[in-house]
């Protein structure tokens, strides 16, 4: 599926890693991501004003998609503490059934003075209740929009799987900026005879994953752990190609404030004059509008669903966020098929950096990318370039592949058990023979080769590459103080003065490998490789002009002890 695994910036090996792996012990343990959201086919949605949190202080005064009532359910169901309240930013994922027939209700609860409001569902044919036994809608330039108090109805057939945006089609210059938009999953239906030679692949969700016989059975090796499982499906689309054992919906926005104080202060003045937006004969006085500029455009915040880093880092549903529900915060085991939703939905391209390998496009708003002979044609993506507008599927995976040395620290000569686990490759090199290994996945000839030769790691003197001094590095959150993969991992593999080479090495342990684990991540219970994942625009890396913020999260490794909890 993919060509090779491309190991870019392990937080050893480059200076802004370095540098955020300093800057981490200054934030809260990570939590996981997953792709979290409303499950339909009838959504009652309402447009509202609310203020949104950023790591400088400020609050932002935004408008955004909410829940008009509760929903008929959230998911992925192993997520607990949901709430969906009446704005957020984004909008609520909105997570449908390939073939069902969707009901949006959208009431408009935003200010007077901003007027109408709709909802865009691009790829969609979309049906509306604007007509005149429906007065509280009208026909806008796009779609039918809701008079500020009004209804109105959208209804479609939820086509052929993927990801999608949604977003305001009124104004949209200052509606989508203000934060009018979300995203909507259409899953594969399982009991389509589309699905069925992709089911015999995948597995089903109830079956519990791939047969134990196949090579690469990640999900046997997930029930093997006791990991519960997080995908909303066991497919991307009705392709055998398309399976995968993680998944991370990820939505990027930037926002001016000069045009959200604009409108506030608009918004504020009229309010405290409530005859200027008094109807008249069922019509609001013209100089009850906003006059707000859009341009020239200065962003200076840049969000990934809706937080900035480290915000975006914090749990799902976290109450410090009750207007920002979604992290973003990717999680995985070597080896692990993990699925990206990529969405831009703002005014501006953003080149995002997944670190440690490319991506494999799969489709673009909802569009498999097929060959002629039926085989994935989407290209490998160094960095995926978010369109306003564009949504995108892609798979990414990382395994440890062509490091040139035994990730998981086995020493021949430990008395740990765990430092001499066995290697036994199947045909594509890997270790998954033994699902309850803790190296399962591991490339299998790299096994036993040590760190370095030096104490410290040193390339003149023969090893991989060269470690920091842990005189002199500062531990982070995110670095667990190993090279090595897995709880302990310091403490059974700290290679010292080694002899020989490969598989014939003996080491003598001086401990002279880095300081390991943290006050967060102790390495008795946590020790994985935290890879950067950024915008390449330097500024978007910023919140208010001030590093680290912005687009930017931290994308973490851990072998397969480390069970991976998403439900929060």
């Amino acid at each position: 599926m993919f060509a090779k695994t491309i190991n870019k910036g392990i937080s050893m090996e480059r200076p802004l890693p370095l540098v955020l792996a300093a800057l981490a012990a200054l934030f809260a343990a990570a939590a996981q991501a997953a792709a979290p959201g409303i499950t339909g086919p009838t959504f009652n949605l309402q447009a509202a004003a609310a203020n949104i949190t950023q790591p400088d202080g400020q609050q932002l005064y935004s408008w955004g998609y909410g829940c008009n009532g509760a929903p008929s359910g959230f998911a992925p169901s192993a997520i607990g503490s949901t709430f969906c309240n009446a704005m957020q930013l984004p909008g609520p994922t909105l997570i449908v059934t390939e073939g069902a027939t969707v009901t949006v209700n959208l009431t408009n609860k935003l200010p007077a003075a901003a007027g109408n409001t709709s909802i865009l569902f691009p790829g969609f044919n979309v049906t509306t209740s604007c007509s005149a036994a429906t007065p509280s809608g009208a026909q806008g330039l796009l779609t039918c929009e809701a008079a500020p108090g009004g209804t109105v109805t959208y209804t479609f057939t939820a086509g052929s799987p993927g990801t999608r945006a949604y977003y305001s089609g009124t104004q949209g210059d200052l509606q989508v900026e203000m934060g009018l938009y979300g995203a909507i999953i259409v899953l594969p239906n399982e009991a389509s005879s589309n699905y069925a030679s992709t089911a015999a692949v995948c597995g089903t969700l109830a079956s519990g994953g791939l047969p134990v016989t196949n090579a690469g059975n990640n999900r046997a090796a997930k029930a093997a752990w006791s990991e519960s499982d997080f995908r909303l499906a066991a497919s991307a689309y009705d392709h055998a190609a398309t399976c995968y054992d993680r998944e991370y919906l990820f939505q990027f926005s930037e926002m001016d404030p000069a045009i959200h104080n604009a409108a506030l202060a608009q918004v504020t003045a009229l309010a405290a004059n409530p005859a200027a937006c008094t109807p008249v004969n069922g019509v609001l006085p013209s100089a009850c509008q906003l006059n707000v500029p859009t341009e020239p455009y200065h962003p200076a915040y840049f969000l990934i669903n809706g937080r900035s880093m480290p915000d975006d880092m914090d749990p799902n549903y976290a109450p410090m966020y009750p207007n920002q529900p979604y992290n973003g915060n990717p999680h995985m085991h070597p080896g692990e098929i993990t699925l990206l939703r990529i969405i831009g939905q703002g005014r501006w391209q953003h080149p995002f950096h997944e670190h440690a390998n490319h991506v494999r496009i799969l489709a673009r708003d909802g569009n498999l990318l097929l060959s002629p002979n039926d085989n994935l044609a989407g290209p490998l993506m160094f960095t995926t370039t978010t369109t306003p507008g564009v949504a995108m599927d892609g798979l990414f995976y990382y395994t440890g592949k062509g490091l040139n040395w035994d990730l998981y620290g086995h020493n021949p000569g430990s008395s740990d058990p765990n430092a001499k686990l066995p290697c036994t490759p199947d045909a594509n090199g890997y270790n998954t023979a033994a699902p309850t290994a803790i190296n399962y996945f591991e490339w299998c000839q790299d096994h036993n080769k040590p760190m370095q030769a030096a104490p410290f790691g040193d390339v003149p003197a023969g090893g991989p590459m060269t470690l920091p001094d842990p005189n002199i590095f500062k531990n982070g959150t995110w670095y667990g103080g190993s090279p090595y993969l897995g709880p302990d991992a310091t403490t059974r593999a700290t290679f010292g003065t080694c002899v020989g080479t490969n598989a014939t090495t003996s080491c003598v342990s001086t401990g002279t490998t880095p300081p390991s684990g943290t006050v967060v991540n102790p390495p008795s219970s946590e020790a994985g490789f935290a890879f950067m994942w950024h915008s390449h625009n330097e500024r978007e890396i910023t919140t208010n002009n001030i590093f680290p913020g912005g687009m930017m999260m931290m994308m973490l490794v851990d072998s397969r002890e480390f069970v991976i909890d998403e439900s929060q």
